[in-house]
């Protein structure tokens, strides 16, 4: 049995999408995911050993509240954990886990990809939160006044100026080079540090990272059908139908009036009525985030369900088949969402989430809903939608309802929002953002990774696609039930290390002159040589 431990959090599953009723349920599996892996953390079988938990050392930093206005004297208090027990010296390789949009625990830099490399690499390793998350809180609340200084570019700020204070606080040597790490969001934060700031971060990790901002991501659920038909893990072409047909019942229901609604509402455990046209929408698409958000998080410790399992609900593999319809499965996959999640009911309602959207007082824990919406809003949109050909699901939501909330919560239009994705992706570059010394790693399963870097972008921009692996996998410490594909990712990843370890002047994806200034190669990270 797994010992409770709810301060240990170490990997971000986050579920990224604007924040609708969907993808409000999409985050909140990404929180139940995540508070069942940390849990599990302190069990050894898990993946850590006892030695591994002690608890690291938590600091504060004091940055400023705008970086960019150096008449503006006001700041807030940015969390960060340090684990130095693999430290080999002064001048050891620091690894920087860098933080996304959620709280950010001491486990952050006691499992994971950065502490696993930390061994043989004799590394530092230190996590640091987003401002505006978990307790990276600046005062004032949560109003459009004080989230102005919520942004990626206030973000990487921070970590510039939290390198250059952590050095001195941590006597860390001007030769030591730093290795920034990102999951998702935090990964493209990761990518972006390097772009912006090559002088002080030597090389940059980035899991499942979206780097392309995008309005209208219909690509999502054309990724979410191509997985459901992956044999791999569990899918085919018949639950790929099996899905659709299930979605084409529920609106046929909506469709046949109140009664129909009713039952409706009563088979998937619905919290509230089904008169609105726009809590209809809401539902259908928190139908989608529960089949999305299946396989985003596929094999991963505390998901719900699988791929294989949904597949084997929807074609009634696990009992009568005669009498099974996809229907009936989609309604036992939501049951099984639902009482996993200690849900009570499938909350779908707009007026409530509008409401708790424009509440500015900060959360303590948990995702940090309204700071995450402001950033999709303001930055990079990300919402899901149905209206691409291969989407099996329904057309609802569409995209003006997304749209409609940052007009409802924060009262930007949809034209703003337009121009702020466009201005994103011309800032940082999208899927090109010219950062050398940048490892990508995705899975093809994730339906994030469309957003990434998937190929090669040059020597020193290689990239690693993982079949048949979800969101963020690769971060995640070693299990005995991980996949053959994503333990040959790992040796893969493992194997160009050692080798860049034992010899710099061979072919890897670092210049001589990298290597020549570095001099020992114990100081410095090369994660992977480029792909033949």
């Amino acid at each position: 049995m797994a010992v409770k431990a709810p301060w240990l959090g170490f990997l971000l599953l986050v579920s990224l999408w604007g924040l609708s009723a969907p993808a409000l349920l999409l985050r909140r599996l990404r929180e139940h995911i995540q508070n069942f892996q940390e849990s599990s953390s302190l069990n050894p079988g898990f993946g850590l050993s006892q030695d591994h938990v002690a608890v690291p050392k938590q600091g504060w930093l004091e940055q400023p509240l705008d970086p960019f206005n150096a008449s503006d004297r006001r700041t807030f208090l940015q969390r960060y954990w340090v684990n130095d027990r693999h430290r080999a010296g002064q001048d050891a390789p620091v690894f920087l886990h860098l933080g996304g949009e959620g709280s950010l625990g001491p486990g952050s830099v006691m499992a994971g990809h950065p502490v696993a490399l930390a061994p043989p690499w004799g590394a530092l390793v230190i996590s640091l939160e987003h401002r505006f998350y978990g307790l990276s809180m600046p005062s004032g609340g949560l109003d459009m006044g004080q989230l102005r200084y919520l942004s990626s570019r206030h973000a990487l700020a921070d970590v510039a100026s939290a390198r250059q204070a952590l050095s001195r606080l941590l006597n860390v040597s001007s030769s030591s080079p730093w290795i920034c790490f990102g999951g998702s969001y935090a990964g493209s934060l990761a990518t972006w540090t390097r772009l912006k700031f090559p002088h002080l971060v030597f090389a940059a990790v980035a899991s499942s990272a979206p780097l392309s901002a995008v309005l209208d991501f219909y690509a999502y659920n054309e990724v979410v059908a191509r997985s459901l038909t992956q044999v791999a893990i569990g899918g085919s072409q018949e639950c790929l139908a099996a899905a659709s047909a299930a979605f084409a019942e529920v609106e046929r229901l909506l469709r046949a009036g109140p009664a129909a609604q009713a039952v409706l509402r009563e088979e998937l455990g619905a919290c509230g009525s089904l008169d609105l046209t726009e809590d209809q929408g809401e539902l259908l698409g928190a139908l989608q985030a529960l089949v999305g958000g299946t396989v985003q998080y596929d094999g991963q410790a505390g998901a719900p369900l699988s791929v294989r399992q949904l597949c084997g609900l929807l074609l009634g593999n696990s009992g009568n088949r005669s009498r099974s319809t996809p229907y009936l499965g989609l309604r036992r996959a939501v049951q099984i969402v639902l009482r996993s999640m200690g849900q009570r009911c499938l909350s779908f309602s707009r007026a409530e989430t509008v409401a708790q959207l424009r509440t500015t007082e900060p959360q303590v824990s948990g995702v940090g809903d309204r700071q995450w919406l402001y950033q999709t809003c303001t930055e990079f949109g990300f919402y899901v939608t149905c209206e691409g050909p291969q989407c099996p699901f329904s057309q609802l939501p569409a995209l003006p309802s997304h749209l409609d909330l940052c007009e409802q919560v924060f009262g930007l239009s949809a034209a703003s929002v337009a121009q702020a994705v466009a201005q994103t992706n011309s800032y940082y570059g999208g899927q090109t953002p010219g950062a050398t010394q940048v490892l990508y790693v995705n899975g093809d399963t994730d339906p994030w990774h469309v957003l990434s870097v998937t190929q090669d972008l040059g020597p020193s921009e290689p990239a690693l696609l993982i079949p048949s692996a979800s969101h963020c996998f690769d971060m995640a410490p070693m299990r005995p039930s991980d996949s053959p594909s994503l333990r040959l990712g790992r040796q893969r990843e493992k194997k160009k290390e050692e080798t860049s370890k034992g010899n710099c002047r061979r072919k890897l994806e670092l210049s001589r002159e990298i290597c020549s200034q570095l001099g020992r190669p114990r100081k410095h990270l090369i994660v992977k040589t480029q792909r033949k």
